[in-house]
C-alpha cells in the first residue's frame, strides 16, 4: 500500500485530531446556543428537556463546557455563553443547518434530523463551507 493512503479507524482519526471538545459537548453547546437565540435565558432544566436527558447529565456536561471556557454557569443559575461559546455555537448551528439542507435536497425529504445528528461531528469546516456553496449555487431548497 502507498504511504499516502494511511487508513485509520474512526477512533484513530479522532485521536489524530486531538480535539478538546467531544461530539457530546458539541451537541450540548449547539442546543444551548439554540435556546439562547430564542430567549437568552438558558437553564439546566430547559437544556435537559430539549436534549431528552436527565438534569444531572446536563449539569455534568455544562461543567465540562465551563472548563473549556465556552459557558459560564453558577449552581442553580442561568447558563451564559462566553464569546468563544457564541462563536462556536453559531458555527455548530450553521453546520447542522447546512447538512440538513443537503440531506433534505438529495433525499427529497423535509426532515433528515436523525441523519444529520449522526454525521455532523465527522465533517470539517472546509467541507461544510463547500457544501453551502454548492447548495447556494445548485439547489433550490433554501
Amino acid at each position: 500500500m502507498e504511504e499516502n493512503n494511511k487508513f485509520y479507524t474512526l477512533k484513530g482519526y479522532a485521536l489524530l485530531e486531538n480535539n478538546a471538545i467531544t461530539s457530546s459537548m458539541e451537541d450540548y453547546l449547539e442546543m444551548i446556543y439554540r435556546i439562547h437565540l430564542k430567549d437568552e435565558t438558558v437553564r439546566i432544566r430547559a437544556l435537559a428537556y430539549s436534549l431528552h436527558v436527565k438534569p444531572s447529565s446536563a449539569t455534568k456536561m455544562v461543567n465540562n463546557l465551563k472548563k473549556q471556557g465556552l459557558v459560564m454557569a453558577e449552581r442553580y443559575g442561568y447558563i451564559k455563553l462566553t464569546d468563544t461559546g457564541i462563536k462556536l455555537g453559531k458555527y455548530l448551528v450553521f453546520r447542522h443547518d447546512t447538512l440538513h439542507r443537503l440531506l433534505c435536497y438529495i433525499n427529497q425529504s423535509s426532515n433528515e434530523l436523525e441523519q444529520v445528528e449522526k454525521i455532523e461531528h465527522f465533517i470539517n469546516t472546509e467541507t461544510v463551507n463547500n457544501i453551502k456553496k454548492f447548495l447556494d449555487q445548485y439547489a433550490l431548497i433554501k
